[in-house]
This record gives C-alpha cells, sequence and structure tokens, in this order.
C-alpha cells in the first residue's frame, strides 16, 4: 500500500489529463439516483483531495481517508485555498476507523485495485459496512483485466518543465497483478531535477469476485455499470463502477 509518496507533488500535473468535473458528475448523479443528496460521505482513498474538493462543492460533507501523508498534504493545501471544511483523515482503508457512520462512501480512481489480498478485500468491505448508515451506499470504481490486459508489457514517458516521468508497466496473467516502476525527475532549484523511483501494483478483481467480498461482508450488490454509463460492464470494460448497499442495521 505504500505509494504515491515522492509522486504526490507532480500527482496532478500528471493528471491533468482526467476530467474530474465530469466524474464527479457521474458520482454524484448515482449518489441522488439512491437518495443521497446531501450528509456526510467518505471519499476512501482520497489521494490530492481532487474529487474530494468537487463532491464538497455540490453540497456533501466531506471526509477524506487516505495512506499517504504527501497526498493528503496535498489536499490539505487545497483545502487551506477553497475553504472548504473537509476533514482529512491519515488512515490505512484496511484499517480505517470513524466518529460515527456516514450516508456514504465512495472510491475512485481504482483505489481497491490497489487492494491485493482477497481477506483484506473483504475486510475493507466490512469496514465501509460498519461506518454506513442504515441502507447507506458505497460507489466504487475498479480498472479491469481488459484494461491491464491491453496494457501489458509498456513504456509511457512523458517531459515536462516541472518535471517527467517513465512508466514501466507488466502484467502477470497467472497473478492477476499489474506492477508499473515510476521513474520521476523532479525539478528543484536551480533547474536540477532529482530522481525518484516507486513501484505500484493493482489487483485485476473479477466481478464475481467483488459480489463474493460484498457477500461476506454483509453488504447488497445493487449494480455495475460500465464505466460513466447506465449500461452492464462489456468484456471489453477498462473501467467499471459497482454500487453497493449497507445491510443489516435496523433504520
Amino acid at each position: 500500500m505504500d505509494a504515491y509518496t515522492s509522486f504526490a507533488e507532480v500527482y496532478d500535473m500528471f493528471m491533468d489529463n482526467i476530467p474530474y468535473e465530469d466524474w464527479c458528475g457521474y458520482l454524484t448523479s448515482l449518489l441522488k439516483e439512491y437518495g443521497i443528496n446531501d450528509g456526510l460521505v467518505l471519499d476512501l482513498g482520497c489521494g490530492t483531495g481532487t474529487l474530494t474538493e468537487l463532491l464538497a462543492k455540490e453540497g456533501y460533507d466531506m471526509i477524506g481517508v487516505d495512506v499517504s501523508e504527501d497526498m493528503l498534504q496535498e489536499a490539505i493545501e487545497k483545502r487551506a485555498e477553497s475553504g472548504l471544511p473537509i476533514l482529512y483523515l491519515l488512515q490505512d482503508m484496511r484499517e480505517f476507523e470513524l466518529y460515527g457512520t456516514v450516508r456514504a462512501v465512495v472510491s475512485i480512481c481504482d483505489s481497491l485495485n490497489y487492494i491485493l489480498d482477497y481477506d483484506d478485500l473483504a475486510h475493507v468491505f466490512s469496514l465501509v459496512n460498519n461506518y454506513l448508515d442504515p441502507k447507506g451506499m458505497f460507489i466504487f470504481d475498479l480498472n479491469t483485466e481488459a484494461k491491464f490486459q491491453a496494457m501489458g508489457s509498456e513504456t509511457i514517458a512523458e517531459v515536462r518543465d516541472e518535471g517527467s516521468f517513465i512508466w514501466e508497466n507488466e502484467y502477470d496473467e497467472e497473478e492477476k497483478i499489474n506492477s508499473y516502476d515510476l521513474t520521476l525527475f523532479i525539478r528543484e532549484e536551480d533547474d536540477l531535477y532529482r530522481r525518484y523511483q516507486e513501484t505500484h501494483f493493482e489487483r485485476a478483481w473479477s466481478l464475481d469476485e467483488i459480489k463474493k467480498a460484498l457477500t461476506e461482508a454483509g453488504m447488497e450488490f445493487v449494480a455495475a455499470y460500465d464505466a460513466f454509463t447506465k449500461n452492464a460492464p462489456r468484456k471489453e470494460s477498462d473501467r467499471i463502477y459497482v454500487v453497493a448497499r449497507e445491510h443489516g442495521k435496523e433504520v
């Protein structure tokens, strides 16, 4: 789970191709479809807080949880600029604790792919179920095996004034683990560049595995969608959204 350390300070720069406003619009539409129009919402694996901020602007009372202190520092700086009342907690999603329950939990940008062990995945789902209000909603996305297979062995490089990176990707078909070695060159004072290296791992979870883990956690599986649509996932879908509901608490 250790990731996004040295990358944190340039994460937003290299992720500026992601239409976060559109992602927020889609996520908000799902929340409202299931009756979550306001109230406390947890962003699990919130990263630098871009989506957390957008959801707060939509009127939700946001809590952000992330395991990376560096990513949260970027999120806190955004909060200082926006003045939005967001609570950030430095916690591993496999062990997170809240002060009470929330109306919904969201986890976007393939945060749950970083859970590599099935028992850990089911435990995260159990924690989510525990901290949801009765009939509260859990909405999350996942990179699919189809996406990892398409990437395969691939090298991506990008050069910018503020920094550059080399991304070397590899997908293990047998273990269902996608790994990438990330080499960063971040500009410092006097136009010098410091080199950093990180290795990231993501697991390709099948929808059947997700449903099984949700059931074991006591949650109710509601729906799965091809990302940013209301259509069922396709074999070639590279990202899917899953909607689940708290089960077991009395209203």
